[in-house]
C-alpha cells in the first residue's frame, strides 16, 4: 500500500521523505492556507521533494473553472494530480481532464455508488473520507471495502483507491487488510505506525545489558 503525507508542511514532507517511505503527497487549499506562504511557492517545492503523485485542489465549483485551474495547476509538474470534488461537475471536469491525460483525484467521497461514478469517470484516484464518516456514527473503514468489492468486479477501472480523512494507525492497518491502494494520513499519524509499547520496552532492556558491558559498538569491532 502506498503512504501519502496530507499536508503542504514542505519541512515535515522533507523529513518523511527520507524515510524513502513517502509514495505522494495530498494538498488542499486550507492546509497550504496554513503555511501563510504563496501556492504556487508552496507547491513548486512539494512536488520538487516527491517524485510520486500530488494532490493539488481546485477551487472553482462549476466545469469550466475546475478544467481551467485544473489545466493551469498541471502545468506546474508533471507529477501534479488534479484534486476535484465528487459533484457532477467535478466528474465531467475529471473525464475531460483525464482525457487530456491529467491525473485526476476525486475526493469527499462517501458511498460505493459515488466511487464507482469517479472510476466511470477515468479518475486515477478516489479519495473516500472514513473519519468523517466515524463522526457522524457510520462505519468508515466499511465503505472502503464495499468499494474494494465493487472495483475488483471490474477489472478494467484503473482507479485507485485513497482512502482519506484517516485519524489514527487502526484505520492505515484496516485499509490495508482490505487492499486500498493508498492511505494519505497527517504526518503524526505517518510516524505512530512505527511506534508500539513492546518496541520501546525491547529496545530499552537491549540497550541497558549492553551498557552493563561497559563497551561501546565500535570498540566491540575492534580486532583485539
Amino acid at each position: 500500500m502506498k503512504f501519502f503525507a496530507d499536508t503542504a508542511d514542505t519541512d515535515e514532507i522533507r523529513d518523511l521523505a527520507a524515510t524513502g517511505l513517502l509514495d505522494g503527497v495530498t494538498t488542499n487549499p486550507s492546509l497550504v492556507a496554513r503555511t501563510g506562504k504563496d501556492f504556487r511557492d508552496v507547491l513548486d517545492a512539494i512536488c520538487a521533494l516527491v517524485k510520486g503523485p500530488v494532490s493539488a485542489e481546485v477551487t472553482a465549483t462549476d466545469a469550466g473553472g475546475m478544467l481551467d485551474q485544473g489545466r493551469g495547476l498541471a502545468e506546474v509538474a508533471g507529477n501534479v494530480v488534479v484534486k476535484v470534488p465528487l459533484t457532477w461537475d467535478g466528474l465531467k471536469a475529471c473525464k475531460a481532464l483525464s482525457g487530456e491525460g491529467v491525473g485526476v483525484n476525486v475526493t469527499l467521497c462517501f458511498a460505493p455508488v459515488q466511487a464507482l461514478l469517479a472510476a466511470k469517470a477515468g479518475a486515477m484516484f478516489v479519495s473516500p473520507f472514513v473519519g468523517r464518516l466515524d463522526d457522524i456514527g457510520h462505519e468508515g473503514m466499511r465503505l472502503i471495502d464495499d468499494i474494494r468489492t465493487v472495483y475488483d468486479h471490474y477489472p478494467d477501472f484503473a482507479t485507485e483507491i485513497l482512502v482519506a480523512s484517516v485519524r489514527h494507525p487502526g484505520h492505515v492497518a484496516e485499509a490495508a487488510r482490505i487492499g486500498a491502494d493508498a492511505c494519505t494520513c497527517p504526518p503524526a499519524v505517518i510516524r505512530k505506525l512505527a511506534d508500539h509499547p513492546l518496541t520501546d520496552k525491547g529496545l530499552a532492556t537491549f540497550l541497558d545489558d549492553w551498557r552493563k558491558t561497559g563497551r561501546d559498538i565500535r570498540g566491540a569491532l575492534t580486532p583485539a
